[in-house]
């Protein structure tokens, strides 16, 4: 007899949960929230939100950030925590450019979604995606090599940008990215995904973002598509909409670098993208 998904899920499996070990890396986790009108053993298309966090790494105050999204939408939610240190003892970034020695960060995200439709029975393959800075950074590359697997995505305030420039190596641009990650660029895929961009009009701060030779992350011309995280995320919807690429592009007046000031116009996003 077919044990009713309901009988398997235990206590911490809905609300907020504590944190999941992925069980495809054990070296990740993730956090969910799970709303209160999900019905287990009812089929369901129901959406998962994938909300990426940045640097600092405060995975579950994103999550719970979009609790109220997720009551009124009924997506699941699912923050995945990139540890530092995993790979190398001293690296921060790796994540932000799905890839270090070996250890695909994408590939890891996309295993925590499918234990996620597993456990909760969440029959698409495609999800939302949104990432603040660090996390920004992560949800437009992920689009390039990772288009089908997306219904919508929202690239916020991301401090180095991989522009949509064949002619431009990866990570600066998506030049070789088949040989890097296995993965060409796919245009007619990305402009089926609703892509919106989205940055406080404040946030001209030039920390962390100019890369010089030496850093792990350096590469001849990285630092050309501008002089602030605004003025690169206006470089990489320029390259977006010349390839065809619709972008939905929020400028916030007043907000600095600080993502939580930004969950409002993400959320509207994303509603317009479910309906």
């Amino acid at each position: 007899m077919t044990v009713p998904r309901s009988a398997r899920l235990g206590p911490y499996d809905r609300g907020a949960t504590p944190f999941f070990a992925c069980q495809a890396d054990q070296r990740f986790s993730y956090c969910l929230y799970v709303p209160s009108g999900y019905d287990p053993d009812a089929g369901t298309d129901r959406p998962v939100l994938v909300t990426v966090h940045g640097s600092h790494r405060v995975a579950e105050s994103y999550r719970n950030a979009y609790r109220a999204f997720s009551e009124r939408t009924g997506c699941i939610v699912l923050a995945p925590l990139f540890p530092v240190g995993v790979g190398r003892p001293d690296d921060a970034s790796g994540y932000k450019f799905l890839f270090l020695d070996g250890l695909r960060f994408d590939r890891v995200l996309l295993a925590m979604v499918e234990e996620v439709r597993e456990k909760y029975g969440v029959r698409p393959a495609d999800f939302l995606l949104a990432g603040f800075s660090g996390g920004g950074q992560f949800a437009h590359r992920f689009l390039y090599c990772h288009p089908a697997r997306l219904r919508a995505v929202s690239i916020g305030a991301p401090g180095v940008v991989t522009l949509l420039d064949e002619g431009l190596p990866w990570w600066v641009g998506v030049g070789g990215l088949a040989e890097a990650m296995g993965c060409a660029p796919d245009l007619d895929a990305m402009r089926k995904v609703r892509v919106q961009m989205v940055i406080g009009g404040a946030d001209t701060g030039t920390d962390e973002i100019i890369l010089a030779p030496g850093h792990r992350y350096w590469m001849p011309g990285i630092n050309d598509a501008g002089g602030n995280r605004v003025e690169r995320l206006e470089a990489l919807r320029a390259g977006y909409e010349r390839a065809g690429i619709p972008v939905t592009f929020d400028r916030v007046p007043g907000i600095g670098h600080s993502g939580f000031e930004l969950i409002s116009p993400v959320e509207r996003f994303f509603e317009k993208a479910l309906a």
